[in-house]
C-alpha cells in the first residue's frame, strides 16, 4: 500500500525497486548461462584401464579403491564429471518431494527466523526479565537437484513459519507480545552460492496481559507483505556471509517498504557427533521506518549438527538497537542473555 509521501519519493522508491530486480535477474541469469544444463548421462565418469575404456552403470557412485580385476588400478578421468552442472560429486540432478536439508538455510542469529530458540534475557531499558521464543520452522516442499542434505544444490521450493513470542518473567509470564511470519521461498545454490527470493507475510499483535497491565496503550496494527531478495555465500566450507533485502508492497502499522539484513557466520561443516563444534554468528537489520537504523545481534557458543543438516546450538546472545517485536519497532532496547536454538 502507497503511503501519503510525496510522489517523487515513491517514484524513487519504485526506480529502485526495478534497479534491484534488474541486478537480480541479471545475477541469475549469468549464473544459469555459466553452467549449461545439459543430461547427466553424458558426462558419465569413465574408468581407464590397460588397452580398454569401461564406463560404469548409471546412476552408479564411483569409487577410487582399486576395484578386484586383473586390471592394474583404475584411473578416474572427472574432469568433463565435475563441470557438469546436472551430476555434481553430490550426484545426479533428479525430481525430488520433500526433500531432507535446505539449500538456502535459515540465518543463525536473525532474531525473526523461522526456528525454534528459547533465550533467557536481561533488557537492560527497562530492567525486566523475559524469554524470547520462537516456534517455528522450514521444510522444502519440492527440489530438482542433488540428494545430498548436508549441502544439496538446485532449484527448491520452501515453506516457512514462525511465531515469535515474548513472555514477561517479572509477571507470571505474561505474553507481552507475539509477531506471525509465514512464507515460501524459492532457492537455488551451487558450489558456494546460494540465492533466495520469494514471499513473506508478517504481523504485530499485543499480548491481552499487556493491555490489562498498561491502560490507554494503543495497540499498533503493524503489517508487511514483501517480496525479498537474498545472496548467501561461502567463502570457506566454515565461513559464510549473506545479505537480504525486502520490499513490502503492503504496509500498515508504521512499517516502510524497504528493508535490508546482512550478516557472518562460522561453524566447522558437517555432521558434529557428540562432541559438537565452537559456532559465532552476527547479524545487522536496517528498516526504513526507522531511517535505516534497526539493531544488531551477535551469538557464540556450541553446536552440534547431524546427517540432515538441521542444528542444535546452546550459547550467549548480545541484542542491541530497536526492539525486535515490532509493537515496539521505534523503542530501543538492549539485551543480553542464555540461549538455546534449532535450526533448520
Amino acid at each position: 500500500m502507497l503511503t501519503l509521501r510525496p510522489l517523487r519519493t515513491q517514484f524513487a522508491s519504485f526506480r529502485m525497486f526495478g534497479w534491484l530486480v534488474g541486478c537480480c535477474a541479471w545475477l541469475v541469469a549469468g549464473t544459469l548461462a555459466a553452467q549449461t544444463m545439459v543430461p547427466a548421462e553424458q558426462f558419465a565418469p569413465v574408468q581407464q584401464f590397460e588397452g580398454e575404456m569401461i564406463a560404469p552403470p548409471a546412476g552408479d557412485w564411483i569409487s577410487s579403491e582399486p576395484m578386484a580385476t586383473g586390471f592394474s588400478e583404475p584411473e578416474l578421468v572427472l574432469s568433463e564429471y565435475y563441470d557438469d552442472p546436472c551430476y555434481t560429486p553430490s550426484g545426479p540432478w533428479v525430481n525430488q518431494l520433500l526433500p531432507d536439508g535446505l539449500i538456502y538455510r535459515s540465518y543463525m542469529a536473525g532474531p525473526r527466523e523461522p526456528k525454534m530458540q528459547l533465550v533467557h534475557l536481561e533488557e537492560q531499558q527497562n530492567g525486566e526479565t523475559l524469554w524470547d521464543v520462537i516456534l517455528g520452522g522450514r521444510r522444502a516442499l519440492w527440489r530438482y537437484g542433488t540428494v545430498d542434505p548436508m549441502h544439496p544444490e538446485g532449484w527448491e521450493i520452501d515453506i516457512e513459519g514462525a511465531a515469535i513470542i515474548r513472555l514477561n518473567l517479572d509477571n507470571e509470564r505474561d505474553v507481552d507480545a507475539s509477531d506471525f511470519r509465514f512464507g515460501i521461498p524459492v532457492t537455488y545454490g551451487f558450489g558456494k552460492w546460494q540465492y533466495k527470493t520469494g514471499y513473506y507475510h508478517l504481523s504485530s499483535h499485543l499480548g491481552d496481559e499487556w493491555i490489562v497491565r498498561t491502560p490507554g496503550w494503543e495497540r499498533k496494527n503493524y503489517v508487511r507483505d514483501a517480496i525479498l531478495f537474498g545472496i548467501s555465500f561461502n567463502p570457506t566450507p566454515a565461513w559464510r556471509l549473506y545479505g537480504e533485502t525486502a520490499y513490502a508492497f503492503f504496509t500498515a502499522g508504521g512499517a516502510e517498504p524497504w528493508e535490508f539484513q546482512f550478516g557472518l557466520e562460522y561453524s566447522e561443516p558437517g555432521v558434529t557427533g557428540w562432541h559438537g563444534t565452537p559456532f559465532l554468528a552476527t547479524n545487522g537489520h536496517l528498516r526504513e521506518e526507522l531511517d535505516f537504523g534497526g539493531d544488531y545481534a551477535l551469538q557464540f557458543g556450541w553446536l552440534w549438527r547431524g546427517d540432515s543438516g538441521s542444528q542444535f546450538r546452546a550459547g550467549f546472545q548480545f541484542l542491541a538497537g530497536h526492539s525486535n517485536y515490532y509493537q515496539w519497532y521505534n523503542e530501543s532496547e538492549k539485551q543480553y542473555g542464555l540461549g538455546i536454538w534449532y535450526d533448520f
